[in-house]
């Protein structure tokens, strides 16, 4: 940073700045836009603003967007839970540059100092600008038609949090819901998968069912257990596709976050797929290429499009194990028109995908997360009881895949109950997920998918850890 540019952040504050910091975004002519500050001024006190806006342009237009009544309408639009995590997120990695022995006053809050709503539209559009994992600052951009391409932003790494006991994730899917507890390092030390069926009918009512929110909320109760047994004081809870479509979500919400003291968070599906992405790859081998991961699951499927380990695309269809089995296969065994319609729903998506995204069609690898993709895995090694090291990294072709569907889909319930390496309480949907997984491979023409065991359980855990 020149003198120059010192003196132009004190023209832009209207007064010398106080404290430490750098100039993480600028205007490709080279004048700042964002600062990124210390955590505290050179005299000690408390700096909450991590990402300060400053540039000439953006000040005025965000300030205009503000007087017509910004704050409220993104708060609105974002909501609540998505705004709490929002704000625990900056916290967390302002927080992550204090030495962990600093004992004075320490800054407070999320973005803008606040905790909960919103503040200030320009602290979350600094802290978009530089970083880009703020709604909020999405939301501004898209109002005011910006693109993070029209600024040259610094390369910046957030400081990883420090943790020192365990953290958690817990994922609420239409079909299980999940746990998983690692060390501050990262290392497993508890996965729970247990099927509670949130989802059931809700493909057809809207609507989650009584019974099956008791069931959800009882494993939650035994979840909140282990988050205490093993001392855990930082933890996320997802919640998907079922809780995106129930008009009655928050009865379930409601109850749940009285058995876990954190309310979960409906997260979108493209959000979904960016977690379970960051999961999928986390066990395996860099790749240079095109990669492509799946996560078929209960309501929802997400195909997400990377280069290497970089994600560039995400797509999220309201289609998986449970609502394919609830609203396209009524026979038991299924008839194959059933199985045809089931199918061909699935490759009308894929259809639009290949549209919009032609480069799905040149994958290098493609890997397959979740429980439907995982069982099949397991289906076809013969195996009866979960092996995640048999399972991880396995090669499922795509004529293993055409088998074990066919076998499957043939089967009356009571003779797949019987199958190995298909748990009992999957064998309802497990045809549905086939469905799903072949309608994809066909159409994609997929010779063949890596297997994964990691899925969104650890990308949430990872960005707990490592919210970069």
């Amino acid at each position: 940073m020149t003198p120059a540019d010192i003196a132009r952040v004190g023209e832009l504050l209207g007064r010398i700045p106080q404290g430490q910091f750098e100039i993480v975004v600028r205007t490709k002519s080279g004048d700042p836009v964002v600062l990124r500050n210390a955590p505290f001024l050179d005299d000690g006190t408390p700096m909450p603003t991590r990402y300060w806006l400053l540039g000439e342009h953006e000040t005025v237009i965000v300030g205009r967007l503000e007087a017509s009544g910004g704050v409220n309408q993104a708060e609105a639009d974002i909501g609540p839970i998505a705004l709490e995590e929002t704000h625990n997120r900056y916290a967390a990695e302002r927080d992550a540059a204090i030495d962990p022995a600093h004992t004075g006053p320490r800054p407070f809050g999320g973005v803008g100092g606040t905790r909960i709503g919103v503040k200030c539209l320009h602290a979350h559009f600094g802290w978009w600008l530089a970083v880009g994992d703020d709604p909020v600052g999405q939301w501004v951009a898209d109002k005011l038609l910006i693109s993070r391409d029209d600024y040259v932003v610094a390369n910046i790494m957030p400081t990883r949090p420090v943790f020192t006991s365990p953290v958690a994730a817990i994922d609420i899917g239409t079909n299980s819901t999940n746990l998983l507890i690692v060390d501050p390092q990262g290392n497993e030390i508890v996965r729970e998968v247990n099927v509670t069926r949130l989802g059931k009918g809700v493909a057809a009512s809207g609507l989650l069912d009584d019974n099956a929110i008791a069931a959800t909320v009882q494993q939650l109760a035994i979840y909140a257990s282990l988050l205490q047994q093993h001392n855990v004081e930082t933890f996320r809870v997802t919640a998907t596709e079922a809780c995106r479509r129930a008009s009655n979500a928050n009865t379930f919400l409601d109850q749940a976050e009285t058995v876990l003291g954190k309310r979960p968070e409906i997260i979108s599906g493209v959000l979904e797929g960016q977690l379970a992405f960051r999961g999928a790859l986390s066990k395996l081998e860099p790749h240079d290429g095109i990669t492509i991961v799946v996560d078929i699951g209960g309501g929802s499927t997400e195909v997400m499009i990377g280069q290497g380990n970089s994600l560039q695309h995400t797509s999220s269809f309201p289609v998986g194990a449970v609502v394919l089995s609830e609203t396209e296969l009524h026979r038991d065994p299924p008839k194959p028109e059933e199985l045809t319609n089931a199918i061909g729903l699935v490759t009308d998506f894929m259809d639009d995908l290949v549209r919009e995204q032609p480069q799905v069609l040149e994958a290098t690898r493609v890997v397959g997360v979740a429980g439907t993709i995982v069982t099949i895995a397991a289906v076809e090694l013969g195996i009866a009881r979960f092996d995640p090291v048999a399972l991880h990294g396995m090669t499922l072709t795509r004529d293993a895949a055409e088998d074990v569907f066919r076998t499957l889909a043939t089967e009356s319930l009571n003779d797949r109950k019987s199958n190995p390496g298909l748990p009992a309480e999957r064998a309802d949907v497990i045809v549905g997920g086939c469905c799903a997984l072949v309608g994809i491979m066909r159409r994609l023409r997929l010779p063949s998918i890596t297997v994964s065991v990691h899925n969104l359980l650890d990308g949430v855990v990872q960005h707990i850890l490592d919210p970069q």
